[in-house]
């Protein structure tokens, strides 16, 4: 009996769970500048985006739990960076909307997709883009399932 299949080599798994962690770690020190975890600066980038959306809206676009969501927010409203308001027409639902120290803040944050992408010089434009194109596929593919 062959066991290749549970060889560490051979795990698509674990290759995603490596760059991760890579990735994750390029990011920690343009961030620490910001005062900003990774998942914060996510949403800052949702919310960059698109000011003003319900807490809904902001984990669909994010893709973050609604337990982490709420701690995340949390933290973020006492930094000052946004404001969890009660939604005018639905009382039950909450709108986030960035304060003037958030929206700064995207000035500061312009250089950080460059800091991060100079930490992997091996990666071409090009491999970028089929990259986050296979990505999607999987990301795609395991949404599609739950």
């Amino acid at each position: 009996m062959s066991f290749e299949n549970l060889q560490l080599k051979n795990q698509l798994c674990h290759r995603l769970y490596m760059a991760s962690n890579n990735i994750a770690r390029a990011y920690r020190e343009p961030l620490r500048a910001l005062n900003l975890t990774y998942p914060q600066y996510v949403v800052m980038m949702a919310l960059w985006e698109k000011d003003n959306i319900s807490i809904a809206e902001l984990i669909e676009r994010t893709a973050i739990d609604g337990g982490a969501m709420t701690q995340i927010l949390k933290k973020m409203a006492d930094k000052n960076l946004l404001s969890i308001i009660k939604d005018e027409q639905d009382k039950r639902k909450r709108v986030i909307k960035l304060s003037e120290a958030g929206q700064t803040m995207k000035l500061e944050a312009t250089d950080i997709p460059s800091k991060v992408l100079c930490q992997f010089p091996q990666l071409a434009p090009k491999h970028m883009t089929e990259l986050m194109a296979l990505l999607d596929l999987v990301v795609g593919n395991t949404n599609e399932q739950e």
